[in-house]
């Protein structure tokens, strides 16, 4: 009987401290929830608005204090999981406060696994990733990028390739904005075979410096190894717009071009993008003077009297569609 007095008394000084935290009046709650708690010390409640006012009163640190303790008395008296869930909750928006993210997102998912409250698992997405990007941003030191890259160099020099891409990856991380370290890593790669990943640190080369021809030119060597002539002529001739002197560039054009009138496949696709060629091709009566000069060769000879017909055949043959036998 004795403890239900004290009980109700401190479930009278906490009702008192709520209306002073509704007023505003902190220090009021403060002195109110402070005696509920000493009547009942094994209440956790008690602990969570002392720290609830804290907050409110920007004394982080106390707050985080008393949400420990309270987790304490819960732990210790089998208090419901989710009032352990909600002073976890309220140590992790200190922590946040505080712009102290990595003990926020720890007290977050410390919360969440004893009570799964939808809008805490939002903010928990929300605070991780500006935690990973200021991880990310804190790491970045040009100076360490260019040891790595130094070191990525020496080992590529030396053929160990596989050595050299751990280098250069980890100049990328350091110093993520610089183009030449993509360049570098395409060209690591492409040794290393893998065509795909070569090709994505060209695209990004290209994407941080326009003007750098070594991005073009990593492009268009992984595009080659890839059988993909056309897109590769068309990354040599921008890297020849930048330099029109590039012997690389003068080179691999003359190749890529090359390899690509030799695949009657490309030499199709090619001439079917031109729309003077689809227009020939859609018109029925020169659907029908293909076909008769499929069967007899012979016909050719008499629809070149045409001069319209003629002039079509004569760009059909131009871009390779047709050949005469």
């Amino acid at each position: 009987m004795g403890d239900g007095k004290v009980n109700s008394q401190a479930v009278s000084e906490k009702e008192l401290g709520n209306e002073a935290y509704k007023n505003r009046n902190f220090e009021t709650a403060l002195q109110h929830y402070g005696k509920a708690s000493e009547l009942d010390p094994t209440n956790m409640v008690y602990r969570t608005n002392i720290a609830a006012v804290y907050f409110e009163q920007k004394e982080y640190e106390k707050c985080i204090a008393e949400c420990q303790t309270a987790v304490e008395i819960g732990r210790e008296n089998r208090a419901d999981f989710k009032l352990i869930a909600k002073a976890l909750a309220r140590a992790g928006n200190a922590y946040h406060k505080l712009n102290d993210l990595k003990n926020a997102v720890t007290f977050y998912s410390k919360s969440l696994s004893e009570h799964r409250d939808s809008d805490l698992v939002k903010k928990l997405v929300e605070v991780e990733k500006v935690l990973k990007e200021q991880e990310r941003v804190a790491y970045i030191n040009p100076d360490i990028a260019n040891e790595e890259k130094q070191q990525g160099n020496n080992f590529f020099t030396k053929g160990d390739y596989p050595t050299a891409l751990k280098h250069y990856s980890e100049a990328i991380k350091r110093n993520p904005t610089d183009a030449k370290l993509y360049s570098n890593r395409s060209a690591c790669y492409t040794k290393l075979l893998e065509f795909g990943l070569a090709l994505n640190d060209a695209e990004n080369c290209i994407k941080l410096d326009k003007s750098f021809i070594k991005g073009y030119l990593r492009k268009a060597a992984c595009l080659m190894a890839m059988k993909q002539e056309s897109r590769a002529s068309e990354a040599y001739q921008r890297a020849l717009e930048i330099d029109p002197t590039c012997q690389e560039a003068l080179e691999g054009y003359r190749a890529a071009v090359m390899a690509e009138n030799s695949d009657p496949e490309s030499v199709k696709k090619r001439a079917m993008q031109d729309p003077e060629v689809q227009e020939i091709l859609s018109d029925p009566a020169m659907q029908h003077v293909l076909q008769q000069m499929q069967k007899d060769p012979k016909a050719l000879q008499e629809h070149l009297r045409n001069p319209d017909v003629a002039k079509k055949i004569e760009k059909l043959l131009e871009v390779g569609l047709i050949g005469i036998r």
